[in-house]
């Protein structure tokens, strides 16, 4: 067998290491988008127009008609700065499908290709996917390792410090790798990440049909600080699964043997469903946490304006990861 990334001096970095390129996939399917592909796009579009300011942007689409019109509307300072790469996509969640960047101490680049499911395989037509990062092989020219089971993007945290957060929900789900009992998952982790600890919560937060991907509900933003999401009102549905959650980091240590400095972040409550029934899934998986750390900019989730003192604090514990870092708040309930 060839050496997995691990024994090579690969690892995983922190999201907020600094980066060459944001990869982004146009937004275009209407299933993923119902009635609100329009607003996707001009939210795509504020996200480029911020982050290119900063770095470049490796922009997935479709062909050379979605090209020129994504260009056409790309009228804002920083513009130049995104490159277009032709490949025919289905959904925007790149993040989950796309190449798994690795870095080495000497400066070399590598990525892990994980099998995508569409989230098991819940959507079929997603999993076409799944063949993204081994297209990019030849435009990248770096190490693909390819680990064999299933993973997405979004259900891993690194601190970049050896540490790996993840979920139960997600991970040890039968509709993921039904064959790997907790340890050989770990192993994986350990071996593909450059990880030297592995570390687990619970459950996600309801309706996300991820099956509890991490990215909702504890985030690193330092290698010794997590956000955690945590709901106050006991009658939610995710009061008890996100106060687990948050018992269970309390309880965590880093690969150093130290405690993490937890910070809580409010939900923003019910948004796109009127039950806290766990089984509804008309309530959109809806989370402060669900923030992205570009180079010198973060890129923060407006949900609802009835939970003004999660601005500040959200503010204040990403600038624990970027000191100069000015963070844009997006409206972003069409894409939680």
């Amino acid at each position: 067998m060839p050496p997995v990334p691990a024994k090579l001096g690969f690892y995983m970095p922190a999201e907020w290491h600094p980066h060459e390129a944001t990869w982004l996939s146009w937004p275009k399917d209407p299933e993923t988008w119902p009635d609100r592909v329009p607003q996707a796009q001009e939210i795509f579009l504020e996200m480029m127009r911020a982050v290119s300011a900063n770095e470049k942007i490796n922009l997935l689409v479709d062909d050379e008609k979605a090209e020129m019109s994504v260009r056409s509307r790309c009228k804002f300072a920083g513009a130049q700065n995104i490159r277009f790469i032709r490949m025919l996509t289905v959904d925007s969640w790149v993040r989950d499908y796309g190449p798994n960047f690795l870095i080495s101490d000497d400066g070399r680049l590598a990525y892990n290709d994980w099998v995508f499911n569409a989230w098991g395989n819940k959507y079929e037509e997603l999993k076409r996917d799944n063949s993204v990062p081994a297209q990019l092989e030849s435009i990248l020219n770096v190490p693909r390792f390819e680990p064999g089971i299933v993973m997405e993007g979004g259900s891993i945290e690194v601190n970049g410090a050896g540490v790996v957060l993840t979920t139960e929900q997600c991970l040890l789900n039968r509709n993921r790798n039904p064959h790997l009992p907790r340890a050989e998952i770990e192993r994986y982790l350990k071996d593909y990440l450059g990880a030297a600890k592995v570390l687990w919560l619970g459950e996600g937060i309801v309706g996300d049909d991820t099956d509890g991907h991490i990215d909702d509900i504890a985030r690193f933003v330092s290698p010794t600080t997590i956000v955690c999401a945590v709901e106050d009102d006991p009658l939610d549905a995710n009061y008890e699964i996100l106060h687990d959650n948050l018992k269970r980091l309390k309880r965590m240590t880093g690969a150093d043997g130290r405690p993490f400095e937890i910070v809580t972040l409010p939900m923003p409550g019910i948004v796109g469903g009127q039950s806290t029934d766990a089984r509804n899934l008309d309530r959109l998986p809806a989370s402060y946490a669900n923030f992205y750390i570009a180079n010198s900019v973060v890129l923060a989730p407006i949900l609802t304006s009835s939970s003004p003192k999660i601005h500040p604090r959200l503010i204040i514990s990403c600038a624990a990861a970027l000191a100069s870092s000015s963070v844009r708040m997006r409206p972003s309930s069409c894409i939680s």
